[in-house]
């Protein structure tokens, strides 16, 4: 009976203080074992409330035994385990033997720097990736709480915008830049002509594992909201949307039809100057020296032009002198 009493009095004073890696993995049975020979030195009576305070001081309010802590997720069981080892070996040591508070508290001590120098080993967490989505893979442990904290992002993500033409072919991933479960479900939903978030808008379109909704001819009436939501499960894990936006094939033709028509009107071919860009560069001049050089060139080929033709119609006159002065001499005679 007294020995059931002792035991909830020191689990009271034990869960009483505030939550650490050691109440999240160590027996309070076990606790129970390693202060029952606590003794004070300096009244030298036995203390258990005195050894529940230095564990608590030593390991649960330790705040490199709560940052040692902070792993992946799965890895809770290898810090029991080290903990466990380190814990186990002083009650077995101080099993049904009286000690002083200073022996134990330079055995605790060493206890606590092992765990902290064996648990910073184990894998660290990849982190959270914003903004949205439920990211099992991403929560840390928490020594405080004795459990894995949650990203805590929101699950609906932003609205991701999307302009297509006419008749042409849309495609929407349902894709995520977390670690996701193998065990999916895919739900796309779909509210027709406007851009909103509110779940209440949607009708359901397809169940099933395909991330990828895929629309090969987009009509007008395809103009609208689409929403992703992925579960694992029985459990939500985050709902994307895309607003697509489907401009008719008559006004993009228009359009570009009034682009080429704007630039034909240009001189040069030249493209208007984008608003606020810097203002248009006037046309390069050549230089002095090469002007000059384009022009002797023209006059050094004018002038052999005009030798060259000199030169093949000063026969031709030679030849119609002589046949001249034959003629005069004939009729002479």
């Amino acid at each position: 009976m007294c020995r059931r009493a002792l035991w909830l009095l020191c689990a009271g004073l034990l869960f009483s203080a505030s939550l650490g890696c050691y109440q999240c993995f160590v027996d309070v049975e076990e606790s129970l074992r390693l202060c029952w020979g606590h003794i004070l030195t300096e009244y030298n009576v036995r203390n258990v409330d005195a050894c529940f305070q230095m564990l608590d001081r030593i390991f649960n309010n330790n705040q490199s035994v709560i940052e040692a802590g902070r792993v992946g997720k799965g890895y809770d069981q290898q810090l029991k385990e080290i903990l466990d080892a380190e814990i186990l070996s002083v009650v077995e040591e101080f099993s049904n033997q009286l000690n002083n508070d200073s022996v134990y508290e330079e055995r605790l001590q060493t206890a606590a720097d092992n765990f902290i120098a064996a648990a910073s080993k184990l894998p660290r967490v990849s982190g959270c990736v914003p903004p949205c989505g439920v990211q099992s893979e991403g929560a840390v442990y928490n020594c405080i709480t004795c459990q894995f904290d949650s990203c805590e992002f929101p699950l609906d993500c932003p609205v991701t915008e999307m302009n297509v033409t006419q008749y042409s072919s849309s495609r929407m991933w349902c894709q995520v830049p977390f670690q996701l479960p193998r065990d999916l479900e895919v739900i796309w939903r779909f509210a027709e002509k406007v851009k909103t978030q509110q779940v209440d808008q949607f009708k359901e379109v397809t169940v099933g594992v395909d991330r990828l909704y895929s629309i090969p001819s987009t009509r007008l009436q395809n103009q609208g909201t689409y929403q992703c939501e992925i579960f694992s499960g029985q459990r939500s894990i985050v709902r994307l949307y895309y607003y697509l936006a489907v401009t008719p094939q008559v006004v993009a033709g228009h359009t570009e039809l009034q682009e080429t028509f704007d630039l034909s009107l240009l001189p040069g071919g030249r493209l208007l100057p984008a608003p606020g860009g810097p203002p248009p560069q006037p046309p390069l001049l050549p230089s002095p020296l090469l002007l000059a050089a384009c022009l002797t060139a023209v006059l050094l080929l004018l002038f052999l032009s005009l030798g060259t033709l000199y030169f093949l119609t000063v026969p031709e006159r030679e030849s119609d002198c002589e046949e001249q002065a034959h003629g005069d001499e004939g009729l002479a005679s």
